[in-house]
């Protein structure tokens, strides 16, 4: 990351204020740290999964560029990004059940190491992560938009507290607690 935030925070705002070379530029400048996200938003996955994160940055990026967003500055830039991230990969983990009729072929993500949340093999179901987050962003919408900043987009708690108008103890409090659920959630589930 060679940016500095206020240059990121000033060129969303004018890219919001409809400088199209603002965008050009913050692409640019953003392109690498987006792929990084993308390759960590896909740690896990099949090996011969037909998404590759290059690909992910792509179609993230096009629904980026169409969103309605007001932008605020880097961290929620990269907010939305995770977030748009894991829209995609549920969406391609749907069309590709969707195509295998139900198929028992699921999309598969690690996250034991961030969460401790899996199976015993150290997998997890990407599409029973996304509905226990949606379940959880029902019951407390910052407790999910916390976990999806701290572990989707990769956000420091510095970050995240920044993003959600909080404390940073409120970050690691809600987080545990938002671990716990989805522990709980997810070991539910058969």
């Amino acid at each position: 990351m060679t940016e500095s935030p206020r240059t990121v925070t000033r060129l969303l705002l004018d890219w919001r204020g409809g400088d199209s070379a603002a965008l050009d530029r913050l692409t640019s400048l953003l392109y690498e740290d987006l792929h990084a996200l993308a390759a960590r938003s896909m740690r896990g996955e099949r090996s011969d999964h037909t998404l590759q994160p290059t690909a992910l940055v792509g179609e993230a990026y096009a629904r980026l560029v169409e969103a309605d967003v007001s932008w605020q500055d880097r961290a929620h830039f990269f907010a939305v990004a995770a977030r748009t991230m894991r829209r995609v990969l549920v969406d391609h983990a749907r069309h590709r059940n969707r195509v295998r009729r139900g198929g028992g072929d699921w999309q598969r993500v690690t996250l034991t190491d961030a969460l401790g949340l899996g199976r015993e093999d150290g997998t997890l179901d990407f599409l029973d992560l996304h509905q226990a987050l949606e379940e959880l962003a029902e019951n407390d919408a910052r407790k999910a938009q916390a976990v999806e900043l701290r572990y989707f987009a990769g956000l420091g708690p510095p970050d995240v507290a920044r993003v959600l108008e909080v404390s940073e103890s409120t970050v690691h409090r809600e987080l545990r607690f938002a671990t716990a659920w989805l522990r709980t959630r997810l070991a539910e589930r058969p």
